[in-house]
């Protein structure tokens, strides 16, 4: 699988990258949300990992951009954020549930 992993956070980033190369996935490295778009915009990645909360652009305003451009990559999000408040904004009448997924809220 070819990965993007957009986080600014140099020891999560440095382990997310790490374990998915050694499970033989292809990665992308961005740290902050403006390279993060560029790269997801330019190539069509199997799974984009996003930090919320990134310098630059944040990660729910890329995300929103690369929808409207058409990219349906799946997004696997990382956040700190754990409000209900939170969620609802980031994650309101948009989320989807697997079959078989608890919705937790």
């Amino acid at each position: 699988m070819r990965i993007l992993v957009i986080e600014d956070d140099p020891v999560l980033h440095h382990i997310l990258s790490k374990r998915l190369k050694e499970e033989g996935h292809s990665v992308d490295d961005c740290y902050d949300g403006e390279a993060g778009f560029d790269y997801a915009d330019a190539m069509q990645y199997d799974c984009i990992v996003l930090d919320l909360m990134l310098p630059k652009r944040d990660g729910l305003s890329l995300l929103r951009d690369l929808r409207s451009r058409g990219n349906a990559s799946p997004v696997l999000i990382l956040t700190a954020k754990d409000a209900i408040d939170d969620r609802v904004v980031y994650f309101g009448r948009r989320r989807r549930r697997l079959p078989g997924q608890a919705l937790r809220l």
